[in-house]
């Protein structure tokens, strides 16, 4: 059964970090619609005022943050120690888990074009060890399509494997499309699946998805997409829905208020980073 669009998302301004300015697509008010996907930002700017300021040193708990830049630069530094740059094509996967501080900086480009995702983790999980991950363009294996590319960011594609994560099966998908172009993927029934269009407007089956929206689909083995007179470029998620009581604070993503009020207690005696 081929997958139709239950709900979309048009993404609008905003400003985050020290004044990034970036599209908000995925929020609070979506939790339940896109779930375990919590948070979507991306970022298209020729302008680099717009983002160089970054976003400075603070803490995450709870999720996972999958960022991926298709142009551009970040560099990420974090408690853990790590101080590392992903340019144009390449992926950080970093899990947040019983606590992390860390910093991006998007230093200037032609064009910054990219996406962060939050990934929920589950309730038995949200304590897990932190750590970090960058998936360098040598990782991701380009896979030719009939009128177009997909580049393999993280998961399964037919019989191909990238970058698995540890605590939510997650297929991560970037599809370019030619102008004039429709591929169809086969998907799991049972999977959370959607997509986001980065660049360009497509069709998902006989529904019109604007630039910049994410849409979330009905259940079914396949799902048809269709690029019109320009090019696209399509980001696929697929994942496992958590159906789980979400308590979100900030940076912060738990079950319960009471785990949240504990997460800003530690961070106020210097007790969020657990330390080795």
């Amino acid at each position: 059964m081929e997958r139709k669009v239950i709900y979309q998302v048009k993404g609008s301004p905003a400003v985050d970090g020290a004044g990034v300015h970036l599209v908000r697509v995925l929020g609070p008010d979506t939790v339940k619609e896109f779930d375990p996907v919590l948070m979507l930002d991306s970022f298209d700017s020729t302008n680099p005022p717009d983002y160089t300021a970054g976003f400075p040193m603070h803490p995450h708990r709870g999720i996972e943050t999958i960022s991926y830049v298709s142009s551009g630069q970040m560099m990420h530094r974090d408690s853990l120690g790590h101080s590392d740059t992903i340019s144009s094509g390449e992926v950080q996967w970093m899990t947040a888990g019983s606590g992390i501080l860390h910093e991006e900086l998007l230093p200037a480009a032609e064009r910054l074009l990219g996406v962060q995702l939050w990934l929920n983790l589950p309730a038995k999980e949200k304590m897990t060890s932190p750590r970090y991950h960058s998936i360098k363009n040598a990782e991701i294996p380009e896979i030719p399509l009939k009128g177009g590319m997909l580049r393999l960011l993280a998961g399964k594609y037919q019989e191909q494997s990238g970058f698995s994560g540890t605590h939510l099966p997650f297929d991560y998908y970037d599809i370019h499309l030619n102008a004039g172009s429709e591929i169809t993927l086969t998907t799991e029934s049972d999977r959370s699946v959607m997509l986001f269009t980065l660049t360009g407007k497509i069709m998902i089956g006989e529904t019109a998805v604007e630039e910049k929206t994410a849409a979330k689909l009905l259940s079914g083995t396949s799902v048809s997409i269709k690029s019109l007179q320009e090019p696209a470029q399509v980001l696929f998620m697929s994942s496992e829905a958590l159906n789980e009581p979400v308590a979100w604070g900030g940076p912060v993503v738990m079950n319960t208020r009471e785990e949240l009020q504990e997460a800003w207690k530690e961070l106020e005696n210097d007790t969020f980073v657990r330390r080795t």
